[in-house]
């Protein structure tokens, strides 16, 4: 069984830089992937990043790339999500997720990971 732990997010301003954490225990059979996702009031939850743990290889969403970095520190057994030059549409509650799926194309589906965090909400004023 995973238990991921989040850090607390908080209310920024646009253009400020807020990191996200994500304590993983447990099952690292079952952690292959680590993947991060948001969701809005009235929207469906959507994929930010994901990375693979044994070798650090990444993959960003489109809206993302070049403002956030998905990173992990393997002593720590952490994820990190490194976000730069918020806009008030990055604002959500962000949820962390394991999977024990392969590195493959499915990565940014939702229903392929299978454990989640608490998630922690995100507040950018614009």
């Amino acid at each position: 069984q995973v238990q991921l732990v989040e850090s607390e997010g908080g209310l920024v301003q646009a253009g400020d830089s807020l990191r996200l954490s994500c304590a993983a225990s447990g099952g690292s059979f079952s952690r292959n992937v680590m993947g991060w996702f948001r969701q809005a009031p009235g929207k469906e939850r959507e994929f930010v990043a994901a990375i693979r743990w044994n070798d650090g290889s990444t993959v960003h969403t489109d809206s993302v790339k070049g403002r956030f970095t998905i990173s992990r520190d393997n002593a720590k057994n952490t994820v990190y999500l490194q976000m730069n030059s918020l806009k008030h549409e990055d604002t959500a509650v962000y949820y962390c997720a394991a999977s024990g799926e392969t590195w493959g194309p499915w990565i940014e589906s939702k229903r392929k990971y299978e454990y989640w965090g608490q998630g922690t909400q995100v507040t950018v004023s614009s």
